[in-house]
């Protein structure tokens, strides 16, 4: 059982059926009243991010969460199809509101990690830096660079990222999935 002291970000718990997973954590103890824990907790189900107050005598229980690594192969009509990597005849789908903000980054044939509640995919985790071909990038203009100019390009999953005025059409980007920056370049195209 987890109690409101062990609430720390990161944490996953069971509430109302449901797990969550907390977000923020704040002790606080207001004059002449009992101490309380101030949280924002996300469902890891629906994804939506709560505030919610815990008085010490409530407790929880934990919520067992497993983790394996998956492959992306393709998208068709909305839904993300993936499969085991060491049975690559064991494919599933998650639909593109679970995927969220991350679609932007997903390219096929990338290991990725899923997170598991009761058998069931409850989130899906990209690595933190990841490679990506450049396929439209506009000519650089010369000018004032002194502030480190920047422009838009799009790489091989159709997002368009901001990168130094250097970047070309044809070089392999590292990118930061969780900030969407661009970090580096690995490789210059010919």
């Amino acid at each position: 059982m987890i109690n409101y002291n062990n609430l720390k970000p990161g944490t996953v718990f069971i509430l109302d059926g449901q797990p969550y997973q907390v977000v923020e954590f704040n002790f606080v103890r207001m004059q002449q009243r009992k101490p309380v824990a101030q949280t924002k907790i996300k469902n890891l189900i629906n994804g939506k991010v709560i505030s919610r107050s815990f008085q010490h005598t409530e407790s929880f229980a934990e919520a067992e969460i497993k983790y394996r690594e998956v492959k992306f192969l393709y998208v068709h009509r909305g839904k993300f199809v993936f499969c085991e990597i060491s049975d690559p005849s064991k494919r599933f789908e998650i639909d593109e509101e679970q995927i969220g903000d991350l679609s932007k980054f997903l390219k096929p044939n990338s290991n990725v990690d899923v997170m598991e509640f009761e058998d069931k995919i409850v989130n899906v985790f990209l690595p933190i830096k990841m490679e990506f071909k450049v396929i439209e990038a506009p000519p650089s203009i010369k000018g004032n660079t002194a502030q480190g100019g920047v422009k838009a390009v799009k790489i091989e999953t159709g997002t368009l990222i901001n990168v130094p005025l250097f970047i070309e059409q044809g070089d392999i980007i590292k990118i930061n999935t969780q900030t969407g920056e661009y970090t580096e370049r690995v490789e210059k195209g010919e």
